[in-house]
């Protein structure tokens, strides 16, 4: 019976650690050209590209949904 109990209350404390585990959220880097005053993209001297601005963006999921009733105006 000791041994039921002992297991019953390890068990309580070690199953919220594996629940907490934390998901690492999707990221997606994105660059962008630079566009200097003129509107035309800056380049680089040395590679003679395109600078680019890049950053690093969490990607959301699309949830599908229904649409509302269209509301009859009088």
């Amino acid at each position: 019976m000791k041994t039921l109990l002992t297991l019953l209350l390890a068990s309580a404390f070690i199953m919220p650690v594996y629940a907490t585990e934390d998901k690492k959220p999707e990221t997606k880097k994105v660059c962008v050209d630079q566009q200097g005053k003129d509107g035309k993209p800056v380049m680089d001297p040395k590679t003679n590209k395109p600078k680019q601005e890049c950053k690093v963006v969490k990607v959301h999921k699309k949830h599908e949904g229904t649409k509302p009733e269209e509301v009859k105006k009088k």
